[in-house]
C-alpha cells in the first residue's frame, strides 16, 4: 500500500465486499513460531528478521527505518493513499511483544485521532539473481477486528522500487509490489501490482492489477498465515506471483504489460519492503463507500508479524542492475535514489524539470550505477542557481561509491543572483571510466544553504 503516492483506491468494484464482513471477532488461532523456517531445497536465505527483541522495544535501526508522520517530506500528503493516522516510534504503535513478533497497533486519543506504525526495510536491494527467482515472504496475522469496529483498517506487506526513495513523485513507474493488503476486517488478502502511470495506464492506476481470496482454514484475523510473493526470472517470459500459506492465487506474466513498463519497474537496483497499519484512505474508503474510520471503529487492534525474510533460487548470485543512466546524458539531480538535507522543488529555468535545493555543508544526493564508459571523462557541467547572502559560498563536489571518498572534482558558487539565476559552470574531474554510484556532495565553511542544482553530466 503506498507508502508512497500509490494509493490503493479501489473503489466501487470492490463495495460489495464490504456488505460481506462478518461480524464477529474471533480469537487468536495460532502463535508465533520461534524463528524464520529454514529455506526449502534451492532456496538461499538472503535476509530476514524474526522480531525476537524484548517486549516494548522498537525494531532493529540495523534492519529497518521507521517511518514518521503523515508522509515523506516533500513527497505527497497522507502517504499518498489518503489515509489518516500520524506514524510514531511510540512502542504503544510499534513494539516487539516479548511472544517473537513485531506488533503495529493503531490508537485513537480522546480528541478523535488516530496514530499508528510504518517501517521499511534499510536494504532497498532486493532482486532476483540473473536469471533466477526472489522470494520475500512473511508470516503474519492481520487485526484481530471484524465488522464495523474494522472499518478503517488497512494492515499491508508490501514493496516499493528503490527510485522511490528520495523522489516521492515517481510511483508507479517505479513499481510497487502488494503482497498482502487487507481492509476493514474481511476475510480476504489481496495481491497487486502497482505500474507504468497513474491514473490509468497498463496497470489500470490507482488500482493495479490485483486479485484476492479467502485466507485457508482460519480466516485472516483469527490466525498467522504466512503470505509470499515471488519475482520469477528463470522463466520466458518472466513472471510474478502471490501466495497465501503456499498457494498461489494470482500472476502477472511480463508479457502482459508494455515492454517500457515492465523494464522501468524491474530494471532498477531492486525494491524495499514496508510493513504499515493504515487507517482510513483510498482503498478502505472504496470497499465500505463511506469515509473510514467511523465512530464504531475500535482502535487497539494490532497487526502481528512473526518474521519477514527474503530467499534468492538459481541464477549466479545477487544480479547487479543494469546502469542508471549516462554519464553523457542529462542527469536530472533531482532523480536520486537516495539524498540526505535536500529538499526538491520545480523551476522556471529555461531547461524546466525540478531541482535539488537548499544546499548546505554535509548534504548530499546519490546516483546509481551511471556509466562512463571505457573513454575516460574529464569535465563535470552542472546547472546551478544560488541566492545565498553575501560572502556565503560553498563547493559542489563529485565523488564515486560513497559521500565521504575523496571527490574526483568540484567548483565553487555562491549568488548567482538568485534562486532562478540559473548558471551552467563547469569542472575539470579525474579521469573517470565504468559504472559508479555517483554522489554530489555539498561542502561549506558555514552552515546556511548555498545553492541548488537543476541537472548535470559528464563530458570528455
Amino acid at each position: 500500500m503506498p507508502q508512497s503516492p500509490p494509493a490503493h483506491r479501489r473503489l466501487s468494484r470492490l463495495s460489495a465486499i464490504g456488505a460481506a464482513v462478518a461480524v464477529a471477532v474471533l480469537p487468536l488461532a495460532a502463535p508465533a513460531q520461534a524463528a524464520i523456517p529454514p529455506p526449502d531445497p534451492g532456496w538461499t536465505q538472503v535476509w530476514g528478521d524474526d522480531f525476537t527483541g524484548a517486549a516494548n522495544t522498537l525494531p532493529s535501526s540495523a534492519n529497518w527505518i521507521i517511518d514518521l508522520g503523515h508522509g515523506y517530506p516533500g513527497g505527497p500528503a497522507n502517504w499518498g493513499t489518503g489515509e489518516i493516522a500520524a506514524h510514531t516510534n511510540n512502542p504503544a504503535n510499534l513494539s516487539h511483544d516479548g511472544a517473537g513478533n513485531l506488533r503495529i497497533t493503531p490508537l485513537r486519543d480522546a480528541a478523535g485521532n488516530w496514530t499508528s506504525g510504518r517501517i521499511e526495510t534499510q536494504r532497498s536491494n532486493f532482486r532476483p539473481p540473473a536469471g533466477g527467482v526472489l522470494r520475500i515472504e512473511g508470516r503474519i496475522q492481520m487485526p484481530n477486528v471484524t465488522g464495523n469496529a474494522a472499518l478503517g483498517y488497512w494492515p499491508a506487506f508490501w514493496a516499493l522500487g528503490s527510485p522511490y526513495r528520495g523522489n516521492y513523485w515517481n510511483w508507479p513507474g517505479i513499481g510497487e509490489y502488494d503482497i498482502m493488503e487487507n481492509v476493514n476486517g474481511i476475510n480476504s488478502v489481496w495481491g497487486v501490482l502497482h505500474c507504468g502511470v497513474s491514473p490509468g495506464g497498463p496497470c489500470n492506476e490507482t488500482n493495479g492489477i490485483g486479485a484476492s481470496r479467502a485466507c485457508p482454514g482460519a480466516s485472516c484475523q483469527s490466525a498467522f498465515h504466512t503470505y509470499r510473493f515471488e519475482w520469477d526470472q528463470s522463466v520466458s517470459p518472466n513472471q510474478l506471483r502471490w501466495y497465501v500459506d503456499g498457494q498461489q492465487f494470482h500472476s502477472i506474466s511480463q508479457n502482459q504489460l508494455p515492454a517500457d513498463t515492465w523494464n522501468q519497474m524491474t530494471s532498477h537496483a531492486g525494491y524495499f519492503i514496508i510493513l504499515n497499519v493504515a487507517m482510513g484512505g483510498g482503498f478502505p474508503d472504496g470497499v465500505a463507500g463511506r469515509a473510514t474510520p467511523v465512530p464504531e471503529t475500535v482502535p487497539g487492534r494490532s497487526m502481528l508479524v512473526d518474521y519477514v525474510a527474503v530467499w534468492t533460487r538459481g541464477g549466479g548470485g545477487q544480479e547487479p542492475p543494469p546502469p542508471g543512466g549516462n554519464a553523457y546524458e542529462r542527469i536530472q539531480a533531482e532523480g536520486f535514489q537516495q539524498q540526505s538535507g535536500l529538499s526538491t522543488g520545480t523551476t522556471t529555468d529555461v531547461d524546466g524539470g525540478g531541482y535539488v535545493g537548499w544546499a548546505a555543508n554535509g548534504d548530499w544526493a546519490r546516483y546509481n550505477r551511471i556509466d562512463f564508459g571505457s573513454t575516460p571523462a574529464r569535465q563535470f557541467v552542472a546547472r546551478v542557481a544560488s541566492g545565498a547572502a553575501g560572502g556565503v559560498s560553498g563547493l559542489v563536489e563529485v565523488r564515486l561509491g560513497s559521500p565521504t571518498a575523496t571527490p574526483i572534482g568540484s567548483f565553487s558558487v555562491g549568488n548567482t543572483g538568485g534562486w532562478e539565476s540559473w548558471r551552467t559552470v563547469p569542472a575539470n574531474i579525474s579521469p573517470t571510466t565504468g559504472v559508479h554510484d555517483v554522489y554530489l556532495t555539498f561542502s561549506s565553511g558555514q552552515p546556511a544553504d548555498f545553492v541548488n542544482v537543476n541537472w548535470f553530466n559528464f563530458a570528455r
